[in-house]
């Protein structure tokens, strides 16, 4: 096994929430691509979760605040790099794969980019999870326009536009709340496929029916708050805008094809209703 070096200017940073994943995270520090920096967000462990990631060679934030979004916002806080992905720390995602999800955001093709998850078993995504994320899919394209599959926590984006987001919420609303203000202010959003693997340990969330009822609780109220102002309005400044080419809604086809459905979500208007996104297709 060999120990995740940390270089001193890293192009990405990698936020990895974790509240006890000692059995997960040697295998999660070793995919760390070459070049990125891990950052283990403690959130209160009680199994040597931050000790075992240090001497790994992550650097490691305690985030006393117990909340799924107070560890993720830390890690943001405490990133240094341009571009911050973020990916769960309990070995269901493969952190090898982030370039594909980090490199549309570094190139300035995309404003933010998520991991669509495929599970690989029949067991990796509990049947009450997968129904509930669907559903919430729903809500979001409904409220947003925005003709996602999954709401999945592996993603990346500009480190300086996520701020400017002003996310709020610190529990298990805070990646909906990153997804529904980066709508408002008409990011460019599109999700790619992941594996997703049965999870090493025990769920603290969406494993059981109460953890589930809760994180959709603490998403719903994200989707009942208004539409992000005019403050918000407009792409990052830092990634530059290029035209679409092509205007056509994507297709459910489309969105499990080969190449990445684009959304280009246009910024809410508080007193209209949101309006249907675009879609563009880019090869990868």
């Amino acid at each position: 096994m060999r120990n995740v070096t940390n270089p001193p200017t890293p192009p990405v940073d990698v936020v990895l929430p974790c509240l006890d994943e000692a059995g997960a995270l040697p295998w999660v520090l070793e995919r760390i691509p070459p070049g990125c920096r891990a950052i283990v967000v403690d959130n209160g462990s009680t199994d040597g979760s931050a000790e075992l990631a240090a001497s790994l060679g992550a650097t490691v934030v305690s985030e006393p605040q117990r909340g799924f979004g107070a560890a993720c916002h830390a890690g943001l806080l405490a990133a240094t790099a341009e571009i911050v992905c973020f990916c769960d720390c309990d070995a269901s995602l493969d952190p090898a794969l982030l370039p594909s999800v980090a490199d549309p955001v570094l190139r300035g093709e995309l404003d933010l980019v998520l991991g669509r998850r495929r599970p690989t078993t029949r067991g990796a995504w509990p049947p009450h999870a997968r129904l509930a994320n669907l559903e919430l899919a729903r809500l979001v394209r409904r409220r947003t326009g925005l003709r996602l599959r999954d709401l999945g926590p592996m993603r990346a984006a500009r480190r300086d536009a996520l701020l400017g987001l002003e996310l709020a919420d610190r529990r298990s609303g805070y990646p909906l709340e990153m997804l529904v203000r980066a709508a408002d202010a008409g990011w460019r959003i599109a999700e790619t496929d992941v594996p997703y693997a049965p999870r090493t340990g025990r769920s603290k969330v969406t494993g059981t029916w109460r953890g589930t009822w809760h994180a959709v609780r603490d998403m719903s109220a994200v989707l009942r708050q208004p539409a992000a102002g005019a403050a918000r309005e407009g792409r990052p400044a830092t990634t530059p805008t290029r035209p679409a080419t092509d205007s056509r809604p994507a297709t459910d086809s489309q969105a499990v094809s080969g190449t990445e459905a684009v959304i280009v979500a246009q910024p809410a208007q508080p007193a209209q209703p949101a309006q249907p996104a675009q879609a563009v297709q880019v090869a990868r």
